[in-house]
């Protein structure tokens, strides 16, 4: 659940100043990227642990509601996962993740859940789990001929065996500079990024770049539009890339298309609030 507050200028240590709003919302990176492929029209499963509390019992709904399968959705007596976002007056958000019974899932049961389901085609996770979950899944998404896609956030430090079984992986260019300790504005440093895999660095309003498995560089600028709130807008633009890739396009054009969908994002409050329906996102293609 996201707990966000919208204030012209964010504090520095010691200081309180006044915001100008506040909204409780659905959120979690894995939540976000699962609703926006459900728009898109993907058939998604959630695999996860919620809390027996109320924000577990609203989330579980809103997945309902829009079409998630919750046959693999845990309930743990740790409270629910939350994000504390504050957004600036230029749109742009700084987010503290409290994980809580997201640290709950099961290997076992994630691993039960990626060989049950029907027709899987890719498995999408973040650092909201724990490492050794994610190596799990992927290991079995991997045995099934499944792509498999890691956003690494919130960041940590990734483990050679994660990245190992990753078939895409797609940071920011914050998450970016901390992997390799270099700028994403250098082409040699993206180039150099996962030589033999393929990966797609996220700019913000830049657009993107997807690096190729042979190093290849192709940028994609994402269209001028007022930004409000940036909250969710890479969930947005990874959730949207893993349906279009299930859906056969090419990785090309799902770039540009992930970038359409995220684009209209930021223009609205909220991470999964400012989402385009199933309606809007046809109008994008």
């Amino acid at each position: 659940m996201d707990l966000t507050a919208y204030t012209d200028t964010v504090p520095e240590a010691g200081q309180t100043l006044l915001g100008r709003d506040f909204t409780t919302g659905f959120g979690g990176k894995g939540a976000n990227q699962a609703v926006i492929a459900a728009h898109c029209g993907a058939d998604v499963y959630f695999i996860g642990t919620l809390g027996r509390d109320s924000f577990g019992d609203a989330i579980s709904v809103n997945f309902s509601a829009v079409g998630i399968n919750t046959d693999y959705l845990e309930r743990s007596d740790s409270p629910s996962g939350v994000a504390h976002i504050w957004v600036d007056g230029n749109g742009e958000n700084r987010i503290i993740i409290v994980p809580g019974a997201n640290h709950d899932i099961e290997i076992a049961k994630v691993v039960s859940a990626i060989s049950d389901i029907p027709e899987l085609a890719i498995v999408i996770a973040q650092c909201e789990i724990k490492q050794e979950v994610t190596i799990a899944a992927f290991v079995a998404a991997k045995a099934r001929g499944c792509i498999t896609i890691l956003n690494p956030a919130p960041f940590e430090e990734l483990s050679p065996q994660l990245l190992d079984v990753t078939d895409w992986l797609i940071p920011n260019e914050t998450e970016f500079q901390s992997i390799t300790h270099t700028n994403a504005d250098d082409d040699s440093n993206l180039a150099n990024f996962r030589p033999g895999k393929n990966s797609i660095v996220t700019l913000g309003s830049q657009g993107a770049v997807l690096i190729g498995s042979d190093r290849t560089l192709t940028r994609s600028s994402a269209p001028s539009v007022h930004v409000e709130d940036t909250t969710g807008a890479g969930d947005a633009f990874v959730g949207t890339f893993a349906y279009c890739l299930a859906s056969g396009m090419p990785s090309i054009d799902a770039l540009k298309f992930g970038i359409k969908v995220a684009s209209l994002s930021v223009t609205r409050k909220g991470a999964q609030s400012s989402y385009p329906s199933q309606a809007e996102i046809k109008t994008l293609s």
